[in-house]
């Protein structure tokens, strides 16, 4: 049988994920009392009744019980019954506008902020996070992306690295993404803009993207941040990185940046782990 316990921070997806593994064929349990998973477990595993999937949702809803957790993992593992840890993250700013777009309250935050509920809940949290199998930070993600993501995982088996890329373009005049964690300014390459023809696409199109590609120097430099990202990323895991993001500026944000934003992502394919590519601007100061 296989369990999976799900658990991360409020607002990161948790209620999401249960509902997908719901779908693909787990029975699934939430919030049940930490005092009641041993017994939980052992039902699952002995009972009459077998289950081939099981999902369990814990957070921080249990209380001060949830200082109990560590010492029933432990009693798990000790008495033999394996199991999965999923830990759903974001960024402290995204659960905050999560938060504030629901209206909801965070169950540490009562009457104060909503920013030091979270931040009580991540070092409440901290001890089962280490002990997580798989963590994905869902700041970047779509709904569909998580999905995409858990399937993988759980339903198709494939193999998960803890660590996802985001490949955004964007352009300089609008500013920098403030999540950005690497950003490179290609406003040394040709610009189509200045092509009558090309002005209104982008580099979507092929005609920009051959336009682009057609420069030396952005193979050059392709080559150069190819190199550097497979450097950096081994480095980023040992700090216990999981999430990075990589921003590609030009002026606007809808020819140079777009292209190798593009290129980028389809060289980083062969790396194996969560990739997806946006394209903040590319629909600014569009021809009407």
């Amino acid at each position: 049988m296989r369990m999976v316990i799900v658990t991360g921070m409020s607002g990161a997806g948790k209620s999401s994920v249960l509902k997908m593994l719901e779908d693909a064929g787990y029975f699934c349990v939430d919030n049940l009392p930490i005092q009641l998973i041993f017994k939980f477990v052992q039902l699952t595993f002995q009972g009459k009744e077998k289950f081939d999937k099981v999902a369990l949702g814990v957070d921080i809803r249990s209380g001060q019980a949830l200082e109990e957790l560590d010492e029933v993992l432990e009693k798990m593992k000790t008495e033999g019954y394996h199991y999965e840890i999923l830990f759903l993250d974001a960024k402290t700013e995204v659960l905050v506008k999560r938060y504030k777009e629901t209206r909801r309250i965070h169950p540490l935050s009562g009457s104060g902020r909503v920013e030091q509920g979270i931040e009580d809940e991540r070092e409440k949290l901290s001890f089962i996070k280490k002990k997580a199998d798989v963590i994905i930070d869902t700041s970047q993600m779509l709904i569909r992306e998580l999905k995409s993501e858990v399937d993988k995982i759980y339903n198709k088996n494939e193999k998960y690295n803890n660590f996802f890329i985001t490949v955004l373009s964007f352009g300089f005049k609008y500013g920098i993404p403030m999540d950005s964690d690497l950003v490179f300014d290609v406003r040394f390459l040709p610009n189509p803009f200045y092509d009558p023809i090309l002005k209104y696409q982008t580099g979507n199109d092929k005609p920009v993207r051959d336009f682009v590609m057609s420069s030396e120097m952005a193979g050059i430099f392709l080559d150069k941040l190819e190199d550097m990202i497979t450097f950096l990323i081994p480095k980023y895991l040992l700090e216990g990185k999981n999430q990075l993001v990589i921003s590609i500026g030009c002026t606007g944000g809808k020819h140079r940046s777009v292209t190798l934003a593009n290129e980028i992502t389809g060289r980083l394919k062969k790396l194996k782990y969560g990739l997806k590519v946006e394209h903040r601007d590319i629909e600014k100061d569009a021809k009407r």
